[in-house]
């Protein structure tokens, strides 16, 4: 079969390998869309912490079952989300019910080879049902489900108000699933043309970058958000988001960064902020997605802006790495 692999940072090729074998409790099936994630650049660009070359990206997938374990509840031809976070079932973060932070997670496409492949073979229990979603609209559900799962940890309450630094895609899940949760979102953003895509998705109020500072005093009458959100990986913007935090506010990082995150520790217990970290995803939150797309939610068709072919992805990975212009999420069409 064909694979798109990143060899080494820089180095994309379609490789022939052997077809996967199913093991014991997994499913063979077939990626029709693959999103291409910013940690599919991240790989590409060699700055991701936790992966060892060559691997095979892609783990925002949609997938037609091929073959499935007798008992599944999965049938050949039916079309699935994948849920890429492979967790242990046994561990403490697995135990309490937080398998998107197993301490041996393998997340598809990162410390396992993922679905830029025509053939994968993957943990059946991994396998979401999603009746009713379009193919592209399956490719969707992994992204947002993050910006859900860092909306339902923060608590969040309808009437406050929330704050999102960083306009790209998971950004995007977050004040979307921010706004369907009953948050006035606000989202803050350097780049004018994501700040009205952000408008368009969530209703969000733009926040330019340069204006920050005054806007987020008028909107909420110099206190301060009841919740922010940092989407940007960038380690400057998370250390200022502590400013933004209103007295008794929570702020949620959903993004990551190698290094040192550092706040003035007498203005964050002067406010008793809670600091939470947002991991991934769990089940909870796929379901939560599902059904927000199925009841007309979210504009599936204002996410998806670029689409390419496996073999085209290994020519174009490359360029929307730096030239984001435009693009919001990208998906390769591997099949119909």
């Amino acid at each position: 079969m064909h694979a798109l692999v990143c060899r080494q940072p820089g180095v994309l090729e379609i490789e022939t390998r052997p077809a996967p074998h199913r093991g014991e409790g997994e499913a063979l099936v077939r990626p029709l869309r693959v999103g291409i994630c910013g940690t599919d650049y991240h790989i590409y660009e060699g700055k991701h912490p936790f992966l060892e070359y060559p691997r095979v990206m892609g783990h925002e997938l949609a997938v037609e079952v091929l073959e499935a374990p007798a008992g599944s509840g999965f049938a050949p031809g039916e079309i699935c989300v994948v849920n890429p976070y492979v967790s242990c079932g046994r561990c403490i973060a697995c135990r309490a019910g937080k398998p998107n932070c197993c301490v041996r997670i393998a997340v598809l496409g990162v410390h396992r080879d993922g679905g830029m492949a025509l053939l994968l073979s993957l943990p059946v229990a991994n396998l979401v049902k999603a009746v009713g979603l379009s193919i592209d609209a399956c490719a969707t559900v992994e992204f947002l489900a993050i910006g859900a799962h860092a909306v339902r940890r923060a608590g969040t309450g309808a009437g406050k108000r929330g704050l999102v630094i960083g306009a790209g895609p998971i950004g995007l899940g977050v004040a979307l699933f921010g706004a369907i949760s009953g948050l006035e979102v606000s989202v803050l953003d350097l780049d004018a043309a994501r700040l009205e895509t952000a408008r368009a998705i969530a209703g969000a109020t733009p926040i330019p970058a340069d204006e920050a500072a005054p806007m987020v005093a008028a909107l909420t009458d110099g206190e301060g958000f009841d919740f922010v959100f940092d989407a940007t990986g960038n380690a400057a913007s998370m250390q200022k988001g502590f400013d933004y935090v209103a007295h008794g506010g929570t702020y949620v990082l959903v993004s990551v960064v190698k290094g040192p995150i550092t706040f003035e520790d007498p203005d964050f217990h002067r406010r008793e902020m809670s600091l939470l970290g947002s991991r991934n995803a769990t089940s909870e939150d796929f379901q939560r997605v599902i059904a927000a797309i199925a009841a007309g939610n979210v504009p599936i068709d204002k996410l998806i802006t670029h689409r390419t072919t496996l073999a085209g992805a290994a020519r174009d990975i490359p360029v929307w790495a730096t030239q984001k212009r435009g693009l919001v999420k990208a998906v390769i069409e591997i099949a119909a």
